[in-house]
């Protein structure tokens, strides 16, 4: 079939431009929905900064405020055909160090939520988000995968989110020697991220 093609994210971005945005996620929304897709792994609102890093073409770009917005537009399109959404990655993906993919900056609290965890509460606190990706990397020296504190307590008790959250693709999976050395085997790994509320693996680990 034949698909409606819209500029990428960062692009998009650019025309400071809501109604367009929506308008275009709606679009997609419809194309998916005949398709019989129901859920999305989207939209990215990810805070980019660092050019080096390979995946700034997915975001909105460097504005919290600015990502925040055209999320928020980006979900109402989706959700107006009835598509499940998914913001990602939570929390902190976009800030990798010299432009080097999901590893822990030592990022402080104060620079999590002013910058990379603002569009997130956003969308979850004005839209009825039914799921969010959380991220590969690790914040204050634990892995996403397995941080109640991001989790659990931001997300769900502060932010009162009660959608579902799912792994990025092999996140649980980098638990155990692939990156980050907290579990022994696929079955801890499967613990430990089940321990911190993640429902759904994208990968093989709960398997």
């Amino acid at each position: 079939g034949y698909e409606t093609m819209f500029p990428i994210p960062l692009g998009l971005s650019c025309t400071w431009d809501m109604t367009a945005i929506e308008e275009s996620a709606r679009i997609a929304a419809i194309e998916a929905s005949a398709d019989g897709i129901s859920w999305t792994f989207s939209p990215m609102v990810d805070i980019s900064q660092d050019a080096r890093w390979g995946r700034c073409e997915e975001t909105f770009g460097e504005d919290p405020v600015l990502v925040s917005q055209i999320g928020g537009a980006w979900i109402k399109g989706y959700q107006s055909r009835g598509l499940f959404t998914t913001p990602k990655h939570f929390g902190g993906h976009g800030a990798p160090l010299g432009g080097r993919d999901s590893h822990d900056i030592g990022l402080s609290e104060r620079e999590m939520r002013e910058v990379h965890l603002v569009p997130f509460r956003h969308v979850v606190r004005n839209y009825d988000c039914q799921s969010l990706m959380m991220a590969y990397s690790d914040y204050m020296g634990i892995p996403v995968a397995g941080s109640t504190e991001l989790l659990q307590q931001i997300l769900r008790q502060e932010w009162g989110f009660n959608g579902f959250i799912v792994s990025d693709c092999g996140a649980i999976g980098n638990l155990t020697a692939r990156k980050h050395y907290t579990a022994k085997d696929k079955i801890e790994a499967a613990n430990q991220a089940l321990a911190a509320g993640i429902a759904t693996n994208c990968g093989d680990t709960y398997n």
